[in-house]
């Protein structure tokens, strides 16, 4: 079987796609905007803003200490910053841990539901249009810190140092495993 472009006859090389982007094209992004929408030379990302429209609206607060993203369907902790900074060694497991009448949870979850997020997960959260925190505008989430968090990815090149995204100004970086950072539980996902 092949993959999507080539079951509508295209290739990356052969009859490669049309430059389209709205939702009917075969072609078009999977990819969600980054939500900036200022412009600052023809041709950027406000200019254009290519990829799929965030769903509207975007978080849904659940009631019981967790929020839904609507967007990638993961559903996070709504306080982000319930444990502190702590070092990446604990946030794996302190995230595991995490069940209903913790960090303000009502939810019925039990230990082992939550999970530290990998990278890609923490960086479906920042939009570009935001700062400190840089999060769309309204979101429901509480105590989110103007730093970084950890992600579950280990540094390929460091593997005592771990990935993490800041909340602050949007950015990945690595740092050592031993130091303290912020952790966002999260689960769901495939």
């Amino acid at each position: 079987m092949g993959t999507f472009l080539e079951d509508f006859g295209r290739s990356q090389f052969f009859n490669p796609c049309p430059d389209c982007y709205d939702s009917l094209c075969p072609c078009s992004s999977t990819v969600p905007k980054t939500g900036q929408t200022t412009s600052w030379a023809t041709g950027d990302d406000g200019d254009l803003e290519r990829g799929v429209a965030q769903v509207s609206p975007r978080f849904t607060d659940n009631a019981d200490g967790t929020v839904t993203d609507n967007q990638t369907g993961l559903i996070w902790l709504k306080d982000a910053n319930c444990f502190g900074p702590r070092t990446w060694y604990d946030a794996p497991s302190d995230s595991n841990g995490l069940s209903s009448g913790l960090c303000g949870l009502t939810d019925g979850s039990s230990a082992g539901d939550w999970r530290l997020p990998n990278y890609k997960e923490l960086m479906s959260l920042p939009e570009a249009e935001n700062y400190s925190p840089s999060l769309p505008s309204g979101h429901p989430f509480t105590n989110v810190q103007s730093s970084s968090y950890w992600s579950s990815t280990t540094w390929l090149f460091e593997t005592d140092a771990a990935i993490l995204v800041g909340m602050n100004l949007i950015g990945l970086g690595y740092y050592h495993k031993g130091n303290d950072r912020y952790l966002w539980p999260v689960r769901g996902g495939h």
